[in-house]
């Protein structure tokens, strides 16, 4: 970029369109998907091939995934079945380690379902002050070790 035009975005983006999560077992991860939110794949595909391994950047991949809508966002899950990948482990303060949060009406009921399943969840729900006040929040994870979140916004009401 110019230094004239320091401000101008290099790219337009108006929003996200998928977030993708690399998973050990994507029928593994359907389910569980399936099991905590009631979430369907929207499709199930594949893909291989010189143009695939130059896109995600991986010799030789062949991958399954599939996107789950959740709400107006979509989630991808894909299982690398060449080259397999190593066990996701880290940590939310490492460098790229990401989290995905779903809202949730009620965290108390969601953190309750969770531990009923057996679900590795963080603790009992946190409510949140400074500019997040009036949330509450609880973290999880999933089948492979990542972290997920039920997040809770404060009732409409609420001062």
């Amino acid at each position: 970029m110019s230094p004239g035009n320091a401000h101008a975005p290099l790219l337009d983006a108006v929003g996200f369109h998928h977030i993708g999560v690399p998973v050990a077992s994507l029928e593994r991860s359907l389910a569980f998907y399936r099991e905590l939110f009631g979430i369907e794949p929207d499709f199930v595909a594949e893909s291989s091939g010189p143009e695939t391994a130059r896109l995600v950047r991986v010799e030789g991949a062949e991958l399954t995934y599939a996107f789950l809508t959740v709400g107006r966002d979509v989630l991808e899950l894909l299982e690398y079945h060449t080259p397999t990948g190593r066990p996701f482990t880290g940590r939310n303060c490492d460098v790229g380690a990401v989290h995905i949060a779903f809202e949730v009406p009620d965290v108390d009921a969601a953190h309750a379902a969770l531990v009923e399943r057996g679900v590795e969840v963080s603790g009992p729900p946190v409510k949140t002050d400074g500019p997040l006040e009036g949330c509450a929040t609880i973290y999880f994870t999933d089948p492979d070790g990542i972290q997920l979140e039920a997040f809770e916004r404060p009732p409409a009401d609420a001062p």
